[in-house]
């Protein structure tokens, strides 16, 4: 196992659409999602894809912990996607702050799909589906992101609302505001 280095945002790994793998149960599949697991712990990460260490690959790991925010009441166990599908279940967008190990210090706030359904692989090729919402259902669309070259600043509506998470400390700007108390109201 290995501590991988994590690409930055501006590196050419992190803006193209990363290939299937073709074969999940490989020794450098296998490989890959160990390196990954131990990549984020040590990062202290949420999620991390492969195209973020370097490796233009369909693979996304995460975890959701119990309590993170105020209505997240259900926890995900380590979650191993291979050529991960993800389908929006809602169209209405929700608005919450996002940070990014390849997007250092920075945060911002992005619409996302309130609830999706995702499917893939495990490595062992076990076929997962599942339907997630809230904080789960972020996660999930913020790695996969990562899968066609995205990074959480392509997809905010207002640049204006990036920036260095210690500037949060001073209050949520007024905007920011004013967006997630219309996103809750639906």
């Amino acid at each position: 196992m290995a501590i991988l280095k994590i690409a930055r945002m501006g590196h050419p790994v992190l803006r193209v659409k990363a290939r299937d793998v073709e074969d999940p149960s490989s020794p450098r599949a296998l490989q890959l999602v160990e390196d990954l697991v131990e990549t984020m712990i040590d990062a202290d990460g949420t999620g991390l894809a492969a195209p973020q260490v370097h490796v233009p690959l369909r693979v996304v790991i995460f975890q959701v912990t119990a309590g993170r925010d105020e209505d997240e009441e259900v926890e995900v166990p380590l979650t191993v996607l291979v050529n991960p599908v993800i389908e929006e279940l809602e169209t209405d967008k929700t608005y919450d702050w996002e940070a990014c190990l390849s997007v250092p210090g920075l945060t911002g706030l992005v619409p996302r799909s309130s609830k999706i359904r995702y499917r893939g692989v495990t490595p062992d090729g076990t076929k997962i589906e599942r339907t997630a919402e809230g904080f789960h259902a972020r996660v999930v669309q913020h790695e996969c992101d990562h899968l066609d070259g995205v990074l959480f600043p392509q997809r905010m509506d207002d640049l204006s609302l990036l920036m260095f998470r210690e500037e949060l400390r001073n209050g949520i700007p007024d905007a920011a505001r004013r967006l997630m108390e219309c996103s809750d109201a639906e």
